[in-house]
């Protein structure tokens, strides 16, 4: 296992910056996860850890080796692709081989460590079969095992999920996550699948436009967001625009085209008195009964009601506000009913509107 820092690192293409200064330190062992909407650089990013790319400036480096400028297959890295990039014309074994051929180890050795690494990613007596004989799962186990049979030192994956219907997804991600804790293998994913990301990861490094926002463990991105795009970004959430009316010991009070709200100055900000901020919301952190601790009270008429299945989704009008939030699907609530919702002070996020960046 090693550990994999990236320093100051920025790869260009033209005139667009892919990657902007980047500094983040993976730790030996962890499954990490670079998350982003599409074009924030998270496979770019990839692919300067692997040595496919060359940073125009910033280093890379295994534990305290600087391997900026070596060659991919010195690293010892091991990289599964989105699209697989099987051999159609050689089995599952000669699949999953060929690193360990190129290498040229004993035959021997060479059915050991296929065989011991097949019955890892639950492929036995698979061997003889062609890609196209196989399923989209069963495929991607194959990418999964052809990198790991050559025993790399990180592990890397790209979407490597994304091509799967969402039964395989939710299948191959428990599968990557067990099989990545029984060989704690130091492991770096790229996703912009927000619920894949928070389900595996140790920790997840959130992008956009090549810059790091915020980098944390799944509980802290999601109750302790650093800023307006990843309080927005995460999760389903909605965004109010409003004006500052009080700020005290972290905790701001706005107004929100007549909803008034109090609510935790998200990261390390401080507003003033009049300052345009912005309030992202949950819907799932809205309650019916009043929590323990202080809460804003909210009274408004139902515009809305849809069943999800897990929940009802509903839609509260207050004054010109429309508030989205989900409800248990027993309660029984139709349109024209007054509703009395309580929403805790510590799950309000006020950001300052300025310089403030939202994800669309």
């Amino acid at each position: 296992m090693v550990s994999v820092k990236l320093v100051g690192v920025t790869k260009r293409f033209g005139e667009t910056v892919a990657v902007d200064r980047l500094t983040v330190k993976i730790e030996h062992g962890e499954l990490f996860t670079f998350l982003g909407p599409s074009g924030c650089g998270k496979s770019t990013t990839l692919r300067v850890i692997a040595g496919f790319e060359l940073p125009e400036e910033g280093r890379v480096f295994f534990d305290e080796q600087d391997v900026t400028l070596l060659k991919p297959y010195k690293r010892g890295v091991a990289m599964v692709f989105q699209n697989y990039a099987l051999w159609p014309h050689m089995t599952v074994f000669d699949n999953v081989a060929y690193g360990l051929k190129l290498r040229k180890l004993p035959k021997q050795e060479v059915r050991e460590r296929v065989k011991r690494i097949l019955e890892l990613v639950r492929l036995e007596g698979l061997e003889d079969r062609y890609p196209s004989q196989l399923s989209g799962g069963q495929q991607q186990r194959v990418a999964l095992a052809r990198a790991l049979v050559v025993e790399p030192k990180v592990l890397l994956l790209d979407e490597p999920l994304s091509n799967l219907d969402a039964k395989l997804r939710l299948e191959m991600r428990e599968e990557i996550k067990r099989i990545q804790r029984e060989l704690g293998i130091t492991t770096i994913y790229v996703t912009h699948d927000q619920e894949e990301a928070m389900s595996i990861s140790d920790r997840v490094a959130i992008l956009n436009k090549g810059r790091l926002m915020q980098v944390g463990t799944p509980q802290e991105i999601y109750y302790r967001p650093a800023n307006v795009f990843v309080a927005s970004f995460i999760g389903r959430s909605y965004v109010l625009e409003g004006k500052a009316l009080k700020f005290s010991d972290g905790v701001v009070t706005a107004v929100f085209r007549g909803l008034k709200l109090k609510g935790l100055c998200g990261g390390d900000c401080r507003v003033r008195e009049g300052e345009e901020v912005y309030a992202v919301l949950k819907p799932e952190f809205f309650k019916l009964d009043k929590p323990g601790e202080e809460s804003n009270e909210i009274e408004g008429i139902v515009t809305m009601v849809m069943f999800i299945g897990t929940h009802n989704n509903v839609k509260v009008r207050v004054g010109s506000v429309d508030l989205n939030i989900y409800l248990d699907p027993d309660f029984l609530v139709k349109q024209g009913d007054k509703l009395k919702l309580y929403l805790p002070v510590s799950r309000v996020y006020i950001f300052p509107a300025k310089d403030a960046t939202l994800p669309y």
